[in-house]
């Protein structure tokens, strides 16, 4: 998967499974902030489902808040974070997927 269909899958997962309300996929940039005071305004609510969709969509788990601060700081920034830990191709998969 290259990292552009990865961001669109990403755009799609978030406004999908965090329910934003007219906020429409192809509407987000990559490179907009998903927490603090621009960008999405996600809260800590929001941080704790988004952990939930990564590890159920994209097979990745973020381990500590620390990955997750980093992780979440854009779409690009958590494209870049679950490409580099996916598994290999050619790896056996848990998921299945």
């Amino acid at each position: 998967m290259t990292k552009k269909e990865m961001e669109d899958a990403l755009k799609r997962a978030i406004v999908s499974g965090l329910r934003l309300e007219g906020v429409k996929p192809e509407e987000l940039d990559a490179d907009t902030p998903l927490f603090g005071d621009a960008g999405l305004m996600l809260d800590s609510l929001d941080a704790v489902e988004l952990v939930v969709i990564v590890e159920k969509d994209f097979g990745v788990s973020i381990a500590s808040a620390g990955e997750a601060h980093e992780a979440f700081a854009s779409v690009s920034r958590l494209a870049d974070f679950i490409l580099a830990h996916s598994p290999q191709p050619g790896a056996e998969q848990a998921h299945g997927a």
